[in-house]
């Protein structure tokens, strides 16, 4: 790759400085808003904390929606809990701030630009074999994905950390690929899948810091056999799908792209598996220490088990897990063909046990 098609990468896709004080006086009503509005975010007098639907904000600080939620998922963009855990809201404080940056509004837009594969290969001027191969071997790593119409996973990536890698890395653009790492995609490796996947762990533990919470995202990188190894208490699995954080816009919508999603999500390589499982472990032992999890009959007002600090997702408290139910609690089962009762005597035994009783002595 020449130097000449790198400084054009970066200059086109890294927010060359010039470029955006050329820019910096421009209205936010240049890009985004249709013309309806000036651009304009102003708190009514005596409510700072004042918020604003997501829409209404994609549109002021100049983001398409899909842009909009990927700034949000990379913590460019902070966003509130909407009233009764609705929609998530933004600050009219936050857009002033990004307003407010140099650049604005085409800097904010360039730091959540995506492209795929033959654009990626374009910006960094080798040819689309050679970019994939550079993405297999996990020298930068997808943002997010689409299935296209095969229903096959299609990676994006920021255009910024291409533009990052160029400089960084201009070897790997041109020449022969070093010996190890031809073993590796010889041998058919493909580290996207992982990749996407701890960016997106990290992006998750960064928005909490509740120890379960924590444990939860260590743990939906590992299927129920795994999980059910490291985590052998059932009622401890079922708060660990309870309190998973979900991105904040929540899943895609199709059933294919949900599925897709599940699948993803799953550490799949024995070093990758090993890893989220010493994680997983070490996270436990801190949310242990800090509380319990909650079994049936715990009174959390009588001083035993602390409510739990939830992720901003709203939960109801200890419903039936969607996922992997806990056993029912230790109650011997009634016979066959008959159903119990519940109802227990102070010594121990069922009222079962006293109408047989009853029916020998009739006989």
């Amino acid at each position: 790759m020449s130097v000449e098609s790198v400084e054009e990468a970066i200059r086109a896709y890294a927010g060359d400085a010039h470029v955006g004080a050329a820019r910096e006086g421009r209205g936010a009503g240049d890009r985004g808003t249709g013309g309806s509005r000036d651009g304009s975010v102003r708190a009514e007098p005596g409510s700072p904390a004042a918020t604003v639907a997501v829409g209404r904000a994609a549109q002021e600080l100049g983001l398409r929606r899909g842009e909009f939620e990927l700034a949000v998922h990379l913590g460019l963009i902070a966003v509130a809990a909407g009233p009764g855990a609705g929609r998530p809201r933004v600050h009219e404080r936050e857009i002033a701030r990004l307003r407010e940056q140099p650049g604005f509004p085409d800097g904010l837009a360039e730091r959540v630009r995506t492209v795929g594969t033959a654009d990626g290969a374009e910006l960094l001027g080798i040819v689309p074999a050679r970019f994939t191969r550079l993405a297999r071997a996990g020298c930068f790593s997808p943002v997010t994905f689409y299935l296209n119409r095969y229903r096959a996973v299609v990676w994006l990536y920021l255009a910024d950390e291409l533009a990052a890698f160029a400089v960084q890395e201009p070897d790997l653009l041109a020449g022969r690929t070093p010996l190890d790492m031809r073993t590796m995609l010889e041998a058919g490796g493909d580290r996207r899948a992982r990749n996407w996947r701890s960016q997106r762990i990290h992006r998750l533990l960064n928005r909490t810091r509740d120890p379960w919470a924590r444990a939860a995202v260590e743990a939906s990188a590992l299927d129920s056999a795994h999980l059910a190894e490291v985590v052998e208490d059932p009622y401890e699995r079922a708060y660990l799908v309870r309190v998973r954080p979900e991105p904040v816009f929540g899943r895609p919508g199709s059933v294919a792209a949900r599925e897709t999603l599940g699948e993803l999500m799953l550490a799949d390589d024995p070093d990758e598996i090993l890893w989220r499982r010493i994680n997983l472990t070490m996270e436990l032992d801190h949310a242990r220490e800090d509380r319990p999890a909650p079994h049936p009959g715990d009174d959390p007002g009588a001083g035993g088990t602390p409510a739990p600090a939830l992720t901003p997702r709203a939960a109801p408290p200890l419903p039936a897990p969607a996922v992997e139910a806990p056993p029912t609690p230790p109650t011997p089962p009634p016979p066959a063909g008959e159903a119990s009762s519940g109802v227990r005597e102070a010594g121990g035994k069922g009222l079962l046990a006293r109408l047989r009783r009853r029916r020998r002595g009739d006989g």
